[in-house]
């Protein structure tokens, strides 16, 4: 009996639910709601503004958005006092700049992104990381500068649409290079090694295997590349002054953009040029809004299935 009470004596005590450390996890789940309401207090906090900003762009830049006109016409002919006019000329310029910044800095910045990740190796990697670091801290002012002293000053070349295409292609090739980075760290080496123990080459394996597991993040990248081109204005002032007709061609004279058409109608401090300030203003909130609901939906359509 004396060994069978040892045995019981020496047992673990059964748990009751009492945390170990002292008592109950009173201090554990106060400190779990504290850090909670920390978390919800910042996220309303950082929402405000954003409220802010898009209310007050919408009920004042809304009107505009509704009058069949803005998506028609142009603000040729219209005068600063004039009520009226439409952007159809200045969204057509955003969009083919942008379309052909895109098409530069892409197949540049993920290609650039694949080295460094999968190749990169040694000094010239080391040399092209410190060159996309300086590229991503470069104002666009700056890359509007560099581009007019070799487009206009070096080579004599006149001020055009595709100069600024030049110019949002230095501002646009950093995002991409360290969104697609990041996206492809991401991807399991598990997958690149199976594929090579299947005799798979590694660049079959790159095209095949890790850009499209990493295809959504790579297009979320080359998304916010898009919007942050599209909403600078340096590069456009200096490179491609505004017009007021519709210009689609980028080698041939000035071309409207959105931007540029913001910063012309606000000079004129008058109300119906303000009026058409906030409703350029929103146009160019709801392009992008759009191309981020077009990128979402391609990205998650081009998954790789299981």
């Amino acid at each position: 009996m004396s060994a069978v009470r040892t045995l019981d004596e020496s047992a673990p005590p059964a748990t009751t639910g009492v945390d170990d450390f002292g008592g109950k996890s009173t201090g554990r789940a106060l400190t779990d709601q504290l850090a909670r309401v920390v978390m919800w207090a910042a996220f309303v906090i950082a929402l405000i503004p954003l409220v802010w900003i898009l209310g007050t762009t919408v009920l004042k830049g809304g009107q505009m958005l509704l009058d069949a006109s803005w998506w028609g016409n142009s603000q040729s002919g219209i005068t600063a006092r004039r009520v009226g006019g439409g952007a159809v000329h200045a969204i057509q310029g955003t969009l083919i700049q942008a379309f052909v910044t895109a098409l530069i800095s892409v197949p540049i910045g993920v290609l650039t992104a694949v080295y460094l990740v999968e190749y990169g190796r040694g000094r010239l990697a080391k040399t092209v990381s410190f060159m996309v670091d300086i590229l991503t801290g470069i104002p666009s002012i700056v890359a509007a500068l560099f581009i007019y002293a070799v487009w206009v000053v070096t080579f004599g070349f006149q001020r055009i649409g595709f100069a600024v295409c030049l110019a949002l292609t230095m501002l646009m090739i950093p995002t991409v290079v360290r969104s697609t980075e990041e996206m492809l760290k991401l991807v399991p080496n598990e997958l690149r090694e199976a594929s090579y123990a299947l005799g798979v080459p590694k660049w079959k394996t790159i095209m095949k295997i890790v850009i499209p597991t990493s295809f959504s993040g790579i297009v979320t990248g080359v998304l916010l590349g898009l919007a942050r081109v599209m909403g600078e204005t340096a590069p456009l002032i200096i490179l491609g002054p505004y017009t007021k007709v519709i210009a689609t061609n980028l080698f041939d004279g000035l071309m409207a953009t959105l931007p540029t058409m913001i910063y012309q109608e606000y000079s004129e401090n008058l109300q119906p040029a303000v009026d058409r300030v906030w409703g350029a203003a929103l146009t160019l909130i709801l392009i992008i809004f759009l191309l981020n609901i077009l990128g979402r939906f391609v990205g998650r359509f081009s998954k790789v299935r299981n």
